[in-house]
Formats: structure tokens, C-alpha cells, sequence
């Protein structure tokens, strides 16, 4: 193993200008799987940012609902009737729409996700929120996401500055109370959160109070989620649906997935990086063997195997896995941390991410020296002496 190793080292590294060619055409694909795979992953996560935020044991919605930025509204007395379930500790309701914020220093309109909850009720796990809590119960008061896209305005910058902040959302005017964090997604670039009344004010003749979008459930402690899921779905209308907050997550996931061009286009992508790579390894291993056909069929001649020849193929896949795989990893470091910086998307680097990348990448290289064996086959020790 020891010596089919040595040669298959020796043998790659023969010719270093196009083996160096080699390793920078699998990086590339490297770092396409990465990209795309990063890009699918920021897409699910920036998508669930506020459905993990919000403080739920249990979800209703509208049947009719099948995404954050598709919501239905439903009555909120269906809300109501779920307090009569045993296990039960509270309920709350969510107001959510898009509205159209103007941006005050250059009065372009862009399309904002407003929030809409009642102040008594401990609604979102966000501290920013929790603590500025009083202010949106003030007539036309909002608290900003500072993490909105640039193209709302410096708001979090002036608002540190101390500068007032007032502008107007769906032609009424609104004041800055403070800011929090929550994040850009692919559904909404930015995001304001009032009081229910103050979203109904907003919202003015397009909303009703009592229609609402989301009605949050919370349980007593060592309640079983999952029968009581079960249980309140067959009592409640058929018009409204009843999800755990695993559910109402894998929901907005599956959305983004399968109904939408989105994750079938990065998914394209992922593949496409692999074939890339796939074709880039046969190439330089093909290349080789043609190149070295004469000492493979001396190897035959002194009495090894096919075997022997096969491994030492195969080892070439591998090494040239392994190379291209550290500087396509560190590439992706980089460009993570760029693209979250431009997007101000939540992608990172991850530990089931880089593993699955280096799976596909002695995988992709394991399939081309396969097809690459073909040509050592026909190594004959008759055709050199």
C-alpha cells in the first residue's frame, strides 16, 4: 500500500504546472458546491429567523397559509377556542403584512414587513424588543430591524446618533422608538414591529381587527405536544391549521424548497459543481494514464496485478481530492464571510456542511478514476516488448 501510494504521488506530481491546473479546477468546483450548498442553507435559515423567535409551543394559522410572506388571515375567535384545551397556558395573536415604508433621506418606497402584536403579551424572544416594550404603545410608534438592507436609509445609524427618526409607511407618518435585531430574509429585506393597534392604523382599511395571521399557543409544563396538536385539529374548523413549531418551521422550509424556482435552482447548481469537478479529476487522471500506458504495462509484465494498478488510480483520485479540497475550504471561508456581509444573509460555514462537501468531493473524484481505470485496461505488455 506504502509503495502504490509513493508512485501514485510521484506520478501526479511529475508534471507540478498541470498538476497545480488540475487542483485549481477542482477547488472551483469546491467552492461551487460550497457556494450554492451555503446559499440553500442561508435561504431555509434567514426564512425561519422569526418563526424561531417567536415564543410558541403551538401555531395556528389559516388552512389557506402555506409560507411568512403567504399568510391568510382567520377569525381570531378560533384563537379563543383553544383555551378550553386542557394544558393550555396562554394565547396570543400575530398581525402580519407588507407594507410600503418611505425612505426619508431620498423618499424612495420599498416594501417593509410590519409586525403587528399586543405589548401586554410576551410575544418575541428578542431582547431589543422585551426592553423598548412601552413605546409602541404610543399612537404611530415602531421599533426598526437594524440589520433592514441599506436601502431603507442610515435609520440605525442616525438612531444611535440620536437624530430623530420619523418617515412614512403606507402614506402615514411613524416614528422610530428604538431598534432590535432580527435579519434580512429572501421574503422581506426589513422589518418594523408595533402594537397591534398601531398596525391596524397602518394598515388602516385593508385590515380588520379580529382577522388575524398567526395565533400563538403556549402550554403548561410536560404537556405532550403532539396529542394535543392532534386533539385541538380535530376540533377546530377545517379552515385553520394546527402546527408544533417544528412543523410551522419545516412549513416555511418546505415552501421555499419545493415551491419555488429558488431551491431547485441551487440544487442545479450543487450538481452542476459536481459534474465540473467530476470531469476536471477524469481529464488530469486520463491524461496521466495515457501518459504513463508504457510503465503501467511494464508494471503487468513484472507480475502485478490489475489490482495494484487499479489502487494506484484510485489513490490519484483521492490525493487530488484532498488537495483541492483545503484551498476550495478556505476560499469558501472568505467568501462566506463577504456574501454575509453584502446579503446580511445568515451564512456560515458548518461542520455537517464541510463534511458533506468532502463527502461529494471523494466521491466526484472516486467516479472519474472508475471511468479513468477503463484506460489502464488496456495496458498490454505485448505492445512494449
Amino acid at each position: 500500500m506504502k509503495f502504490s501510494l509513493i508512485v501514485a504521488w510521484l506520478q501526479l506530481t511529475h508534471k507540478r504546472t498541470r498538476l497545480l491546473i488540475a487542483l485549481a479546477g477542482i477547488a472551483f468546483a469546491i467552492i461551487l458546491m460550497f457556494m450554492q450548498l451555503g446559499f440553500s442553507d442561508g435561504l431555509y435559515d434567514s426564512n425561519i429567523r422569526l418563526h424561531t423567535k417567536l415564543k410558541s409551543d403551538i401555531f395556528l394559522i389559516s388552512s389557506r397559509s402555506i409560507a411568512l410572506n403567504t399568510l391568510k388571515t382567520f377569525s381570531q375567535r378560533h384563537l379563543y377556542q383553544v383555551q378550553s384545551f386542557d394544558g393550555v397556558e396562554s394565547i396570543s395573536s400575530v398581525y402580519l403584512d407588507f407594507g410600503f415604508w418611505t425612505n426619508p433621506q431620498n423618499y424612495t418606497s420599498r416594501q417593509i414587513l410590519i409586525i403587528g402584536i399586543n405589548p401586554d403579551e410576551d410575544v418575541l424572544d428578542l431582547p431589543e424588543v422585551q426592553e423598548n416594550i412601552d413605546k409602541i404603545k404610543i399612537p404611530d410608534v415602531a421599533l426598526f430591524d437594524r440589520n433592514s438592507r441599506p436601502e431603507f436609509g442610515t435609520i440605525a445609524t442616525e438612531f444611535d446618533q440620536g437624530i430623530a427618526i420619523s418617515t412614512e409607511v403606507n402614506n402615514r407618518q411613524i416614528t422610530i422608538g428604538a431598534l432590535f435585531e432580527l435579519g434580512t430574509s429572501f421574503a422581506a429585506n426589513g422589518t418594523l414591529i408595533t402594537s397591534d393597534l398601531n398596525f391596524l392604523r397602518i394598515f388602516d382599511n385593508k385590515r380588520q381587527r379580529g382577522l388575524i395571521d398567526i395565533g400563538l399557543i403556549r402550554l403548561k409544563p410536560n404537556v405532550n405536544v403532539k396529542n394535543l396538536v392532534e386533539a385541538m385539529q380535530k376540533e377546530l374548523p377545517q379552515d385553520v391549521r394546527v402546527l408544533s413549531k417544528q412543523e410551522f418551521i419545516q412549513l416555511e422550509k418546505d415552501y421555499w424548497k419545493s415551491s419555488t424556482a429558488i431551491g431547485f435552482i441551487f440544487t442545479v447548481g450543487t450538481i452542476m459543481g459536481f459534474m465540473v469537478g467530476a470531469v476536471i479529476v477524469y481529464q488530469i487522471l486520463y491524461s496521466d494514464v495515457s501518459e504513463h500506458l508504457a510503465e503501467y504495462a511494464t508494471l503487468k509484465a513484472m507480475g502485478y496485478k490489475s489490482s495494484f494498478l487499479f489502487s494506484l488510480v484510485f489513490q490519484e483520485a483521492i490525493i487530488l481530492s484532498v488537495l483541492g479540497y483545503i484551498p476550495g475550504f478556505s476560499l469558501c471561508l472568505g467568501l462566506y464571510d463577504m456574501t454575509r456581509n453584502a446579503t446580511l444573509l445568515p451564512i456560515y460555514m458548518t461542520f455537517s456542511r464541510a463534511a458533506t462537501v468532502v463527502i461529494l468531493t471523494i466521491l466526484m473524484c472516486a467516479i472519474s478514476g472508475a471511468i479513468a481505470i477503463r484506460k489502464v485496461q488496456s495496458a498490454d505488455p505485448a505492445d512494449i516488448f
